[in-house]
């Protein structure tokens, strides 16, 4: 407990400082524990099917969307929710979770809009697409990665660092999304 309390003192006192004492850990973390798994074919059919299926959409059908799982977050159970977190892809993102040992917090990915296709847990909200970890992967091509700095998360509640990465289809190479992981600030100690 003396840790946790130590490491949020330094978090809250110097979160610049701290969040790039980070960076060089939680890159390490992404090349052994998450790039070999990133583009497994579960996730990207999953990914591909939902950009099928939402070919077309509009920006305001989008933020229609994201508004509507905003407006339901308190009772996961619904729509539009309940597909994102009950899915094989979701269970093989808690199943991830679990054999990491408590250092990943979070898994959601992403389809070609931002919006969630599978996730772990209930994120605060569906849509990514206004945020660095979708403009700073997706948006930029494959090979990109963004790493957050380490914060205080609303969805998880811990001091976190969140990686993300394009994700691309293995025939064309092309970018269908992106990936982000939170990773437990404490489990990098």
């Amino acid at each position: 407990m003396r840790l946790v309390t130590t490491v949020a003192a330094l978090l809250l006192a110097v979160p610049a400082i701290a969040s790039d004492e980070f960076t060089p850990a939680l890159e390490a973390y992404m090349n052994d524990e998450i790039m070999n798994w990133a583009n497994a074919p579960e996730i990207v059919a999953a990914i591909k099917a939902q950009n099928d299926a939402h070919a077309g959409l509009t920006q305001t059908q989008i933020e229609e969307m994201d508004q509507a799982w905003r407006g339901t977050v308190a009772t996961p159970q619904n729509d539009p929710i309940a597909p994102v977190l009950e899915n094989p892809v979701a269970d093989a993102l808690r199943a991830r979770i679990d054999a990491s040992m408590g250092a990943m917090t979070e898994i959601f990915i992403m389809d070609e809009h931002g919006l969630n296709v599978a996730a772990s847990d209930v994120t605060s909200d569906m849509w990514q697409g206004d945020e660095a970890k979708f403009q700073d992967t997706y948006g930029k091509g494959a090979g990109s990665v963004h790493i957050s700095g380490v914060e205080l998360d609303e969805s998880t509640q811990r001091y976190q660092g969140q990686i993300s990465v394009t994700i691309v289809d293995p025939e064309t190479g092309s970018p269908i999304g992106a990936i982000t992981v939170g990773v437990d600030a404490e489990s990098l100690l």
